[in-house]
Parts: structure tokens; sequence; C-alpha cells
């Protein structure tokens, strides 16, 4: 076949049957070629796939569907794109799939929008649906029976505890048992909590964390922990960490070291500290939680809590392809990731 040179228009092609009679081959031969049937020569093969490469012509999806055969497509639903972490671990996941010819159709999910989403990646046939983010648990809950029920494979990344659930998440409580017993052996026994305030999930569990580590150095967390969120509206983090820090500095008396609920909190209190005269670490000590590139850019460095995201998705996408053509698992899969604590800069030995 020869090759079409530049000024040569392409043919339209718009079916199975176009592309067949364009390379000059059966319908059934191309077919074959094109779901990946053995029993092909080297050379047939060769030549479909140089044709599509030359033409751009790709398999009708919706005619896979009519025909009941699954896509190679993850559908992955997120709680939102505006956590740094979750993006992270959707970039990393939707590499790694590529990279085993698996393609990804990522919805945001909304609350409430769980079922709609999920119904239209079933009608896609996607060949598993994974969620990445923290949900209303009997929404999910609800999702998964409609999936079981279709024999459709999920993974949950982030939120535990859903039962029934196959997930991957981190162990954010070992986390803030690391950033403690750091602190407390460079002698610090007072802690600003920054945004550690509330009832999300991510929060309950770095508390949980926070009070076991406290516990087992016997120290009291009601009476060595302090918090002003309730004194300054939260908009921007960078803003909040410093206007929290500016009012704890301003106090005659404050603790030594303080803990921020995420990096840009955690910078945005290093600069309000450091705009009040204080000295990081010499005077007082900032910690951050999922070590992103910032923590590197700051004077001192950010000691931060790195989520292993390249660890998550790797799990992840191991534990999703491994579910493909497979019955449904009766045990559910759950894996936990354990963070890593980064120590930079902003943490030293506690003022006398």
């Amino acid at each position: 076949m020869s090759k079409a040179s530049p000024s040569t228009p392409l043919p339209q092609i718009r079916s199975t049957a176009d592309f067949a009679r364009h390379v000059g081959l059966a319908r059934t031969t191309v077919s074959r070629v094109l779901n990946g049937q053995p029993g092909l020569k080297a050379k047939t093969i060769e030549r479909v796939q140089a044709a599509m490469e030359a033409t751009g012509f790709t398999p009708n999806a919706y005619a896979l569907h009519l025909k009941g055969k699954r896509t190679a497509t993850i559908g992955i639903c997120m709680e939102d794109l505006l956590t740094p972490p979750a993006v992270r671990k959707l970039a990393a996941l939707q590499r790694l799939l590529r990279e085993r010819n698996y393609a990804s159709l990522i919805e945001v999910l909304d609350p409430g929008e769980s079922r709609r989403v999920v119904r239209h990646f079933l009608s896609m046939r996607v060949d598993a649906v994974v969620f990445i983010g923290h949900f209303i648990p009997e929404e999910i809950a609800q999702r998964l029976t409609e999936l079981n029920a279709h024999g459709t494979p999920h993974l949950i990344i982030d939120h535990a505890g859903i039962e029934g659930a196959n997930t991957v998440s981190l162990d954010r409580a070992s986390g803030m048992v690391a950033v403690i017993d750091h602190l407390v052996s460079l002698g610090h026994k007072n802690f600003g909590l920054l945004a550690l305030g509330g009832t999300a999930r991510t929060v309950q569990e770095r508390l949980q964390g926070v009070h076991a580590a406290l516990a087992r150095h016997q120290l009291d967390f009601d009476a060595c922990t302090h918090s002003r969120d309730h004194l300054h509206v939260r908009t921007s983090d960078f803003e909040y960490g410093r206007a929290l820090a500016l009012i704890f500095a301003a106090e005659k008396k404050h603790p030594t070291a303080y803990i921020a609920r995420n990096d840009e909190i955690g910078v945005g209190a290093l600069h309000g500290f450091q705009a009040a005269g204080l000295r990081v670490p010499q005077d007082v000590s900032v910690t951050g939680f999922n070590n992103q590139d910032i923590c590197a850019m700051t004077t001192p460095g950010l000691t931060s809590v790195d989520q292993q995201v390249a660890i998550t998705a790797e799990t992840a996408a191991e534990l999703i392809l491994s579910q493909l053509n497979q019955p449904l698992r009766r045990k559910p899969w759950v894996r936990t990731i354990e963070p890593q604590l980064i120590i930079r800069g902003s943490t030293g030995p506690a003022r006398r």
C-alpha cells in the first residue's frame, strides 16, 4: 500500500468496514487485529497498525458497548480538584494506567451526584471505578452495591473505613505521631494547632495521632495544645496561616511549636512569625503537611509530612488491574500507606 503524500487528502473512514476497504483486508481480519485475537500473521498486524497510524482511525467505542465488550477505560471520581495531593495522586494514577494501555474517564463528584456519575460510567462499560478523596460514606456504600451488582471492580483512595470497600489510604494519624515525636525530642511541650479544628475526617484522623503521641509522652492534650482558629476567618490558606501566627506572636506567652493542617498554612505561619520579629526555628518551630514543592522554597525550609503519592498510585494501580477479568472478592483489599516526615530547617530545639 503506497503512502499518501502530504498533499493527498486522507480517505473518509467512519467505520471498521471503511477502514477494512482502505487497508484491503477482510473486515473480520481487521476486527481480529483490533481485538488482539491470536493466530494472525505479524505482517497482517503491522499492516493494520501502520494504516491506523497513517489515517488516525480508532475503533468506535459505542460499537464495543453494543457488543458488551469492555473498553480498556477506568472511571475515576474525584472529590474536587482543589487539594494538591489528591490531584497529584490522580495524575500519577492516570500515568500508570496509561502505561498499561488503559484510558481514564474523570468526573469531579459533587455531593449527591455519585449515582448519576457511576451510572454514566457503567453505561460506558468502564472496566473499574476509582474514587479519590473523602465522600459521604452512606452515599458511596450505595454506589459500591450498584458496582458489585454489575460485576464492576472498584477502589477507594484516601477514604478508609467504608464497609466492604477496597481501599488504599494514608495513615494520617501515624504522620502526626511522627511530628509530635520529632518536636518532643527537640524539647517542645506546648503546641499551637493551626486549622486543626472541625469535623473533617482528615482532621479527625490527624488529631487522633496527636492525642496518641502526647499520651505516650505523658503530656495532656488540653493543657499543652492551643488553637486560635476561631479568631480569624479562613479564606486563603496562606493568609490564614499568617494571621494565626500574628495572633499567637502578639501574646505574652505562646507555644514554641506550631503544627499546621497543610503546607500553605504552614508557610503562611512561618512568614507571619518572621514578620512579627520571631526567628524560625530559634524562637518558634513550624511544621506543615503534604510536603509540596513550596516547602523547599521558604527560608528556612518547612518540615512536613510526605503523603508518599508515588507509592499510593502504584499500589492503587496494582489493586485495580489485579481485579480485572476476575470474580469479585468477598474480602476487600485494605492497604495503608505509611507517610514520611521530611525534616527541614523550620524545626529546632525549643527556646528556654
